[in-house]
């Protein structure tokens, strides 16, 4: 399944901008289970960083993506990882349930964490999180690529920040996935393993909204989630939506789904419209559908006018060069500590809303 089909092994690659050289930075990649592993690390090599070592308990995993990055060597275990000090930052992209336990371990020994979205799947898992940074003082850091590795957002920010729409007061995100049932793997059926789909891909959502209003808080207004056409996966849930409003007064929906049908050229339509106070934005993030096949596609349209935009290999992916620079200074520039939890407890909390109200309990 090529990366530009299916979302789960969609890995971009950008143009190569080193923040640092030679072995400044070393990092490994622990745990294989989602494709998203791929991009991470393709982002932080185009930054200047190292790969040492990547380790799967799945050797089949490991020999897959040794033939992708055939200057890491595989390791014998996590511990090997942990006790080299060489090692500053471990990417892990194991099942969404099992990327807190990693990050704790990875923490606790002395690494900064980078970690797939969602970085965790319970409220529990959150408050072992913010413990364990607060007591190690590393970075929990999270890839929700849906704006970090999409050209098109990163000049969306660009733009807010210029004053090009005004004040930001509703953001609208549409994240079709295509299931692609045939070669998922069994945790992805799983409520208590991937989360659920309001806490999964509908994380990339909220992140989304946080970001571009500028929110520093926000409520879960409504969220709901069905499982309309996959009887057959009762732990699936194959469409999720959401409105938020944030401490600021912005608001925000989103829908996600796994309903991407075959005709479409890439795994997902995404799209993002950002509404201003003096004009709106509108990301077509993957495709341009029937019109283009490419992404990085924005459209502008304010009191100067209307414009489009192709940002395809012209923007760049600043976020991996400011990580591997923050971990490096400690300081917060890529994204900070707060925002990253935020968006997860968030995501974590309109899952949990949306199965209240349809009478689901775990187990």
């Amino acid at each position: 399944m090529s990366s530009n089909t299916s979302g789960m092994n969609y890995a971009p690659k950008g143009k190569p901008n080193p923040v640092v050289s030679g072995n400044e930075f070393v990092f490994a990649a622990i745990g294989l289970d989602h494709g998203h592993i791929g991009g991470m690390c393709n982002g932080l090599i185009e930054a200047g960083a190292e790969l040492k070592y990547i380790y799967d308990p799945d050797p089949k995993k490991v020999e897959q993506y040794i033939k992708q990055f055939p200057t890491a060597k595989a390791a014998r275990s996590e511990e090997e990882i942990f006790e080299d000090a060489e090692v500053k930052l471990v990417a892990s992209a194991p099942i969404a349930s099992e990327r807190c336990p990693l990050g704790l371990r990875s923490m606790a020994a002395g690494k900064d964490y980078f970690t797939d979205k969602a970085p965790l799947t319970t409220l529990e898992q959150l408050e072992q999180a913010k413990d364990m940074v607060a007591k190690t003082g590393k970075k929990y850091a999270v890839y929700y690529s849906e704006r970090l590795h999409v050209e098109a957002a990163t000049f969306a920010t660009e733009l807010i920040e210029e004053g090009a729409i005004g004040r930001v007061v509703q953001t609208l995100g549409m994240g079709p996935h295509r299931a692609s049932h045939s070669w998922r793997p069994a945790w992805f059926y799983k409520r208590e393993q991937y989360g659920g789909i309001l806490c999964d891909i509908g994380s990339h959502q909220i992140e989304q909204f946080l970001h571009y209003t500028g929110a520093k808080a926000a409520e879960i207004l409504s969220a709901q989630i069905e499982n309309y056409h996959n009887p057959q996966f009762p732990g699936l849930d194959d469409f999720g939506d959401c409105t938020l409003k944030a401490d600021n007064g912005a608001t925000g929906y989103f829908r996600v789904d796994w309903f991407t049908p075959d005709g479409l050229s890439t795994w997902g339509d995404g799209r993002t419209f950002i509404l201003g106070t003096d004009g709106y934005i509108e990301m077509r993030k993957y495709v341009d559908i029937a019109r283009r096949q490419q992404g990085g596609n924005l459209y502008l349209v304010n009191h100067k006018g209307e414009q489009y935009f192709d940002v395809e290999g012209k923007v760049g992916h600043p976020y991996f060069g400011r990580l591997i620079l923050d971990c490096l200074n400690r300081t917060e520039n890529a994204m900070t500590q707060e925002h990253a939890f935020l968006a997860a407890e968030l995501c974590v909390k309109a899952q949990m809303q949306a199965e209240k109200a349809k009478g689901i309990v775990r187990v």
